[in-house]
């Protein structure tokens, strides 16, 4: 792993003569790189993004085992393990925090799914037991109909139902006997802002 270069050379164990093949990214890391390193010049300008009014995706692809959860969880304790997700939290309520006045609101939710063998289950929902349908329109393009999502206020309340979604996911895990390398998950944040100009009223706002 050449961190400066962006390259992965990986090696034919069975042949060790033959030449590396060498793969070129944007950015790679190894394990020299903290969490926040990863975060800060991966995530952070999505994140950012998102705040200012864009969609934003962040995808974590790869084989079991292979430290997708430590990247996009990682660990509450130490801070400084935390992954992508609770780095996220932070930036969403800080960023509001600094720029929310008086003529400026947010609201912030969030909903959290697992699809599974081409089904999809609101990890949110009371009854777990059943499935969501995924629809299209033209105004509203592609979403899950029915999907629950909640107002969260705080890092503390979007953190409660992140680990509430987990819980569910663990239960489907089992009663389904699916493993991770078939499960994905999709935790969704959704930011709306309001501005009233000055010298309006809150009726006047607009988003």
């Amino acid at each position: 792993c050449d961190v400066p270069r962006g390259e992965i050379r990986i090696a034919n164990p069975e042949s060790p003569s033959d030449p590396p093949k060498l793969f070129t990214f944007d950015n790679v890391y190894d394990a020299r790189n903290t969490q926040k390193e990863i975060y800060e010049e991966t995530a952070l300008p999505i994140v950012r993004a998102a705040i200012e009014g864009y969609n934003g995706t962040i995808f974590c692809y790869g084989q079991t085992g292979t430290g997708k959860t430590h990247s996009m969880e990682g660990k509450e304790d130490p801070p400084s393990e935390r992954g992508i997700i609770p780095n996220a939290f932070e930036t969403v309520f800080a960023d509001i925090d600094a720029s929310e006045s008086a003529n400026k609101n947010f609201l912030v939710r969030a909903s959290f799914l697992e699809i599974y063998n081409e089904n999809i289950r609101d990890l949110l929902a009371k009854d777990q037991s059943k499935t969501c349908a995924l629809k299209e329109t033209p105004d509203r393009g592609v979403y899950v109909q029915g999907l629950t999502t909640f107002v969260v206020k705080s890092v503390a309340e979007i953190r409660h139902v992140l680990e509430v979604g987990k819980k569910n996911r663990s239960v489907g895990a089992t009663l389904m006997n699916a493993d991770s390398s078939r499960s994905h998950s999709i935790f969704t944040i959704t930011i709306e802002t309001s501005e009233t100009p000055e010298g309006a009223s809150d009726a006047d706002a607009h988003i």
